[in-house]
């Protein structure tokens, strides 16, 4: 289990923080970087480049060529990748337990001395518009976008982690360059490694080659600001994607774990009570979940249905009337239910390296410190039917948001939506 045991912590003089989990019993190792730069710390009229950057870092260093990177990664059985989100931009590999200095060496290579080559960064824009317009093209993707950007309008959080297509083509290379430049310091990078690895090694192999990192500026400030609204878009769809969402909390509030209960016996499984009342008992579904997503000072709590044009009339109704009766009362039955399913996700995922390196970085971004899994169990554990019921009654208070995709004709109109949410 992941306890404070296994885990080791040490900060490099150049303010790089790194993290392992041992796990002497596997024969792989899980490894990466976190950067506390995602979406939400680009202007709007660079909206998108922390994405187009995490492409670019892949695409040649000084003395790597992107076939190279990709062939000496694989040459191993390694997989290498990235990704980006709101808040950060990870790039991570696994290997096995031999190969940890090489996958070191080409994390710390694309971090410190990408070329970020015009000629690959215009060949990448265009694969970023292509990634774009696929976005676009599939609404039950789509949507969450649109979402967002009602959740939290005119506002860094709300808008898209791909961009949009004109932004992204008239990135210039000095733009990726300067925001690299600004946003890629050791103090806001955690590096973290899961597996089977010795942390006193993986100190002195970071401390040999993360040695070219730009001093850290620190993360720009602009605090999420909830608003809540509505949004629609008629297409000729066979189906309408709807996603109803309200305030919801950040990662230190102390409601965390209870509105994380209160939504998986919501709409956390093919038990819970959005599935069984509107998908099992109706048939009015295909997909149907409800889902807490986190920040650092804030977040939101959402609902999506996917459905036809002919049902959504009577299933918008359905998913308010469920929403309100969460607040109304819930049985200490599916209380037990739903931590049951979370406490065995939070084993199971024990059992992945890439999974506990994840959860390392992560916690760290979060909470500034590693998260003991058996500290996690006792909150989850903590939940009772009073605490899940008093986070309903103050997640389903707030303005509701509303976003629609689809043929809108039996879609109610949003005051009637929040009536039927008191």
């Amino acid at each position: 289990m992941n306890t404070r045991s296994s885990v080791r912590i040490s900060r490099l003089d150049n303010g790089l923080t790194v993290m392992t989990d041992r796990m002497p019993s596997v024969e792989t190792a899980s490894l990466g970087v976190w950067v506390n730069a995602g979406t939400r710390h680009e202007t709007a009229d660079i909206n998108g480049v922390s994405h187009l950057l995490e492409h670019m870092a892949f695409k040649g260093t000084e003395r790597r060529s992107a076939r190279g990177i990709a062939e000496e990664i694989e040459a191993v059985g390694g997989h290498l990748n990235a990704y980006t989100s709101r808040e950060h931009t990870a790039y991570y590999a696994k290997v096995l337990k031999e190969d940890v200095g090489l996958a070191f060496d080409i994390i710390a290579d694309i971090l410190q001395h990408s070329t970020l080559d015009a000629e690959e960064l215009a060949r990448e824009q265009a694969v970023v518009v292509q990634e774009i317009n696929q976005s676009i093209d599939t609404p039950d993707d789509i949507v969450f976008d649109y979402f967002q950007a009602t959740a939290y309008p005119s506002q860094a959080v709300g808008r898209p982690v791909l961009g949009t297509a004109e932004l992204v083509r008239a990135m210039s290379r000095q733009t990726v360059a300067d925001y690299m430049r600004a946003n890629y310091g050791a103090g806001r990078m955690i590096l973290a490694a899961a597996g089977n690895i010795e942390h006193d090694a993986v100190v002195d192999l970071v401390q040999r080659q993360f040695t070219a990192l730009p001093p850290s500026r620190p993360a720009p400030e602009d605090k999420a600001r909830y608003q809540g609204g509505d949004f629609r878009e008629e297409r000729d769809l066979e189906q309408v994607h709807v996603v109803l969402g309200f305030d919801g909390v950040s990662y230190d509030d102390p409601d965390f774990y209870a509105v994380s209960v209160m939504s998986t016996l919501l709409g956390g499984g093919m038990s819970s009570r959005l599935f069984q009342e509107v998908r099992e008992k109706r048939g009015l579904v295909y997909s149907i979940y409800s889902f807490a997503s986190s920040y650092v000072d804030g977040g939101v709590f959402a609902i999506y249905a996917g459905t036809g044009a002919d049902e959504v009339g009577e299933v918008i109704p359905l998913v308010c009337d469920e929403v309100m009766k969460v607040t109304a009362g819930i049985q200490p039955e599916e209380i037990l239910r739903a931590r049951a399913q979370l406490k065995a996700s939070i084993l199971m995922s024990q059992e992945s390296t890439s999974s506990r390196c994840e959860q390392l970085a992560r916690q760290m971004l979060a909470y500034g410190r590693p998260v003991p899994v058996d500290e996690v169990v006792a909150k989850i554990e903590a939940v009772d039917a009073e605490a899940a019921v008093k986070a309903a009654k103050r997640i389903f208070a707030s303005a509701p948001t509303f976003a629609a995709i689809g043929p809108l004709a039996n879609v109610e109109d949003f005051g009637r939506v929040k009536s039927r949410l008191g």
